[in-house]
């Protein structure tokens, strides 16, 4: 997953060369804001000089679904303050599916930590480089905005593979997408995962049976 991020940050950081933001723009928003898919649509928002408070509106539309990882994230076995706020700061889609999956259960609190700091400096790292080498990409290279998407596809598949008893789930997430993606396009994510949110609940109390992990 680490090294999965290196490439990522690196078209993060070559995107913000190119849309004539200062370099260490990139480091300052990768180590403080680490948003992932947030930090790609801040490129846009920053140079197009939108005002503060649709930034903020922004941020809380595309990070809202953070609230329903907390649902299930091992946050009661880190320990301490620091750590616990560290990790908070830290939880994004990534340490999620790892933390939270069938391999993260028996993760102590100082592994999911490690694992949420090295993540985080593979990131940050990766955006650095390639905010510093963005000069030698040439314009016309395209596609590296759709890095994260490719990232968040192969987590996906990965889920369905550890669900593979539990069909009825990735299902009922696919339908949500789609409905979402009817219903209301330009709030796609937080639509489909009140709908998911939602089946889940009628499944639960018309099965009484709780799908593993959803």
């Amino acid at each position: 997953m680490g090294l999965g991020f290196v490439p990522l940050g690196i078209a993060f950081g070559v995107l913000v060369t190119h849309a004539g933001v200062g370099w260490w723009w990139a480091s300052l928003s990768s180590a403080l804001v680490y948003g992932g898919s947030f930090e790609f649509l801040l490129i846009g928002l920053v140079t197009a000089g939108a005002p503060l408070f649709s930034v903020a509106v922004s941020a809380f539309l595309v990070n809202l679904r953070h609230m329903f990882y907390a649902l299930s994230f091992p946050l009661d076995r880190v320990k301490g303050r620091l750590g616990r706020t560290y990790s908070t700061f830290a939880l994004c889609d990534e340490a999620y599916a790892l933390a939270a999956g069938h391999r993260g259960r028996s993760w102590s609190g100082p592994r999911i930590l490690w694992v949420q700091l090295f993540l985080h400096l593979y990131w940050a790292g990766g955006a650095t480089a390639g905010a510093l080498l963005g000069s030698l990409v040439p314009d016309s290279v395209t596609g590296l905005d759709f890095a994260l998407t490719a990232l968040f596809t192969v987590l996906a598949l990965d889920a369905v593979r550890d669900r593979r008893g539990d069909l009825p789930t990735p299902v009922l997430a696919l339908l949500s997408t789609l409905a979402a993606r009817l219903l209301d396009p330009g709030r796609l994510l937080p639509v489909a995962f009140a709908l998911f949110t939602a089946g889940l609940l009628v499944r639960y109390l018309t099965t009484g049976r709780r799908p593993s992990h959803a």
